[in-house]
């Protein structure tokens, strides 16, 4: 038996995941467990877990791949202050005794923090160090159902790279070309993250929530000043509009200047038609540069599948815009398509890469199994669990709990729903999920404003049974983990009225547009997962049930958190999430919390609990 301890750290959104014998048993996020949103530190909790899971100690660990190489970033930095001086002497000054203190000697680093696990171990020569855009493609194409594939990643930057294309044949993966930092997609959607008035590396998803309320009326300018596009896809910016290789902010005062604008202050200054308009705009570029990228591979290579990585990989409206492109038959995104897959990638591409083993067979399924891989609860345990905190709750058999879950939906009520092993990745796919009624004009408004406590723009998504998906959306294809974007189908849209059409931006939000309105964003498009009996067998009964009773096979899935709390982990989490918020239900395996049974002193004030995300 060979065990591979894989490890992402120090930069944000740190994980472990391990792999025994080239399977993925387990992995998961360190945020998860200290409840600190898009934890960087060491992620002691996640592999004690992962090695739990997979029923070992850290000596009986052969090898720990960690996700980059601090040497080259190091590399970067330094080049870059040099490039730039004297420019950048601030934040060269910040960063530099961070590096030499800490981040230069990450081996010794690593080796003293492993030793936290049993201080008798010494890793020795069992750490290795993989390339971060490697880790991200192996990530891509290792679990994916390809034999062969085109594997594109594209993030803010790596080392030096910030968008790579690689070629995946059985246990090979090679790297053929590389974009190097400054010129990042991933840094230039950042920008304008930051510039309306979001959080860079979290608020970027907000960007394109925002973005269906706007046109893009700025699309041009952004062509024609900031980034030099190239028909093949790739590109440089210009830098003279950008802080972020030496200063401590993405943009300049040239940038706001060439929008007419300064930067939003969140929290204080609204959001108006031009940020929306700025939103549609960047998001825009971004489906123009990915789709040149991906026509260009294809005529290259002559491959059909795709398989994508990097936060980039994440925006799951460009996702959608490759699939209906055409370009490649069959697409594969790796569902911690960030920071924390790097871990899965690291590991994976120590047993085929450097231990030379060949993959499973391929087969129609991919190897994430759903990405059910974080910790799961016995009934026994979690009764125990809430017990012990002062929850009131009923078990039932397994049958008639999904018919009070069911119930409860088709009154209109808000369910938290815990079930099995919890998600890796950023999306809850029915481990870890809030659940309402899709049909509802109102659950979108009171699920963003009363339960999540966040903006009412913010689009939920639909969770849909797969044998289904094709009468519901303008999609025929496998979504399991949240990452296409699709219309909802003509035949459940609804006519606006003359008026309606008129509207702007935010007032576009309370227009019902389809059948299903809690989960039809305003450009009548959906984020889609398809939900399988192989993988969530008691998810795909519950909506199963739910659509004998309605004749929907939908639900509205949200993640289970607050605005900047991580998705819960513990029966214990989400029993705080369920008395903190206007949840009407909580249901952990077997067990069904109701809101009126529970002790009042146990609630909590959950909407000033997180820092904004």
């Amino acid at each position: 038996m060979t065990a591979i301890l894989g490890i992402s750290a120090f930069y944000h959104d740190s994980a472990a995941a391990i792999v025994v014998d080239g399977s993925l048993v387990a992995a998961a996020q360190e945020e998860r467990f200290t409840r600190k949103k898009h934890d960087a530190g060491y992620p002691f909790h996640a592999i004690e877990y992962v090695l739990d899971e997979a029923g070992l100690g850290i000596g009986d660990v052969d090898h720990i791949a960690f996700y980059d190489k601090p040497f080259l970033k190091f590399e970067r930095l330094l080049e870059t202050y040099v490039s730039y001086a004297p420019r950048g002497l601030n934040s060269f000054r910040m960063a530099m005794p961070v590096w030499l203190r800490e981040k230069l000697f990450q081996k010794d680093l690593l080796s003293r923090e492993l030793r936290g696990h049993d201080p008798e171990f010494r890793p020795g020569d069992k750490l290795m160090f993989s390339e971060h855009h490697f880790s991200h493609a192996a990530s891509a194409f290792f679990p994916s159902p390809f034999e062969e594939a085109v594997v594109l990643t594209l993030d803010g930057v790596g080392e030096w790279a910030t968008t790579t294309l690689a070629i995946g044949r059985g246990k090979d993966l090679k790297i053929e070309k590389e974009i190097h930092f400054p010129h990042s997609i991933g840094l230039l959607y950042s920008a304008f993250t930051y510039y309306t008035g979001f959080k860079v590396n979290s608020g970027e998803y907000k960007v394109m929530g925002l973005a269906p309320y706007g046109t893009p009326r700025f699309k041009d300018v952004i062509l024609e000043n900031l980034i030099d596009l190239k028909d093949d896809g790739s590109f440089r910016l210009d830098m003279q509009y950008f802080n972020y290789a030496v200063g401590l902010t993405m943009t300049n005062q040239r940038f706001s200047d060439l929008f007419g604008e300064p930067v939003r202050q969140p929290e204080k200054d609204p959001l108006t038609q031009f940020h929306m308009d700025i939103a549609a705009s960047v998001q825009a570029v971004t489906e123009e540069i990915v789709l040149r990228l991906t026509r260009s591979a294809a005529q290259e290579y002559g491959i059909e599948n795709l398989c994508m990585a990097g936060g980039v990989a994440l925006n799951c409206v460009a996702n959608g815009h490759i699939l209906r492109d055409g370009a490649f038959k069959d697409i594969w995104v790796q569902p911690a398509a960030g920071d924390a897959g790097g871990a899965v990638g690291a590991a994976l591409a120590a047993w085929h890469t450097e231990l030379k083993n060949e993959r499973q067979s391929s087969s129609p399924s991919d190897k994430m199994q759903g990405s059910y891989l974080g910790p799961a609860f016995a009934q026994d345990d979690i009764e125990q669990r809430l017990t012990a905190i002062g929850a009131k709750f009923e078990t039932f058999e397994t049958d008639s709990m999904i018919t009070e879950a069911t119930t409860a939906l088709v009154d209109g009520k808000a369910l938290g729903w815990f079930q099995g092993r919890m998600e890796f990745g950023p999306r809850a796919l029915g481990g870890r999920s809030i659940i309402g009624d899709p049909r509802s004009p109102s659950m979108q408004k009171t699920l963003n404003l009363k339960v999540k406590y966040r903006e009412s723009f913010r689009p939920f998504a639909p969770s849909v049974l797969r044998e289904d998906v094709s009468d519901w959306f303008e999609l025929d294809y496998d979504s399991p983990y949240m990452l296409l974007v699709a219309d909802v189908q003509e035949k459940m849209r609804r006519t606006m009225t003359s008026e309606e059409t008129q509207l702007f931006g935010i007032d576009k939000l309370n227009v019902v547009r389809s059948d299903i309105p809690a989960v039809t964003h305003v450009d009548y498009s959906a984020r889609v997962q398809t939900v399988h009996a192989e993988t969530n067998p008691l998810y795909h009964a519950l909506i199963c049930e739910f659509k004998q009773r309605t004749g929907c096979p939908v639900v509205v899935n949200t993640s289970f958190n607050v605005r900047g709390e991580p998705i819960v982990c513990t029966p214990e989490d989400a029993f705080r999430c369920f008395m903190g918020t206007e949840l009407d239900m909580l249901v952990i395996g077997r067990c069904i919390l109701r809101k009126p049974d529970q002790d009042q002193a146990l609630k909590q004030d959950y909407k000033e609990a997180f820092e904004l995300d």
